[in-house]
């Protein structure tokens, strides 16, 4: 390669670097980058504790509010504490409104139901092999949590689209996605396609490694509470709301004799509050308890 070639290239690589677009691990401490997703690239706030080692990563779920960067600093405790990567996507509104926030885009505009590669939840597998290519870790084991509109968003990610997250933690979500065909989709699996809502998807989502993790204290219809008819059917609160749909599961899981992997841990006299919800020793129950 001649001389002004090669000034040529290493001048575009620099020009990549600069540009974020770069091989290497995550900085210590907070930080950003974006992950490549087709046309809609994703925005991530970081932050990896200046001792860390191999621990997993933790992708964390904001609330309706959309205040991306408080959540990952909401979970800079548990990342200190447990040694793991926080990796914290913004899902702006314009892009993902509720339909593809809470319900994951499951359904497109028109109410049909989209090809599952236009799921939300797709950008999540995204994101993990995105950080592992950084960190030059394959492997790298992850988990999910997520609080209000988060945990919804990944109640029904439990339900469609697990991946292989270790554990998939849903705080305090304002409603939940009953096992059953009488609640229509959002509260549970009623008007779906027999491919999205037969007995083997319900049995699947009894089975996957979903912990609903409430707040004692969040036994009130406040913060952007869902008091719609379909919701109400779900409980007075969030609390009873998740406390139901435990029982619910649980007692079909039993009595269809089929694995039920789910768990519930509650923190006592925390209400809505992420900041609070994470700080929580019962965080790390809900997260990485037996």
């Amino acid at each position: 390669m001649s001389h002004p070639c090669r000034r040529i290239v290493v001048a575009l690589i620099f020009a990549l670097v600069c540009r974020g677009l770069h091989a290497g691990p995550l900085p210590a401490g907070p930080g950003k980058f974006e992950c490549p997703n087709g046309t809609e690239p994703i925005t991530v706030f970081t932050y990896k504790p200046p001792t860390y080692k191999d621990g997993p990563v933790l992708v964390v779920f904001h609330g309706v509010g959309r205040n991306v960067e408080e959540y990952r600093n909401f979970a800079i405790t548990l990342a200190e504490r447990y040694g793991v990567i926080v990796v914290t996507p913004l899902f702006e509104k314009d892009r993902f409104p509720s339909s593809r926030y809470q319900r994951g885009g499951l359904l497109d505009p028109n109410g049909k139901t989209q090809a599952s590669a236009a799921w939300t939840y797709a950008v999540i597998p995204k994101i993990v092999a995105h950080v592992r290519g950084l960190e030059a870790k394959p492997k790298l084991p992850y988990y999910l949590i997520g609080h209000s509109a988060g945990g919804q968003f990944l109640v029904r990610l439990a339900a469609f689209m697990p991946g292989e997250a270790v554990r998939i933690v849903a705080a305090n979500p304002g409603s939940h996605l009953f096992p059953d065909r009488v609640q229509q989709f959002g509260y549970g699996f009623g008007g779906l396609p027999d491919e999205l809502s037969n007995d083997d998807v319900i049995r699947r989502y009894l089975a996957a490694p979903l912990t609903i993790y409430l707040g004692t204290g969040d036994n009130t219809p406040e913060h952007s509470f869902d008091a719609s008819p379909a919701g109400m059917v779900q409980g007075p609160h969030r609390l009873a709301r998740g406390r139901a749909c435990f029982a619910a599961a649980q007692t079909l899981a039993k009595e269809r004799g089929w694995a039920f992997n789910w768990r519930t841990v509650e923190t006592p006299g925390i209400g809505h509050e992420a900041a609070f919800m994470f700080a929580a020793k019962e965080a790390g129950d809900a997260l990485f308890g037996k």
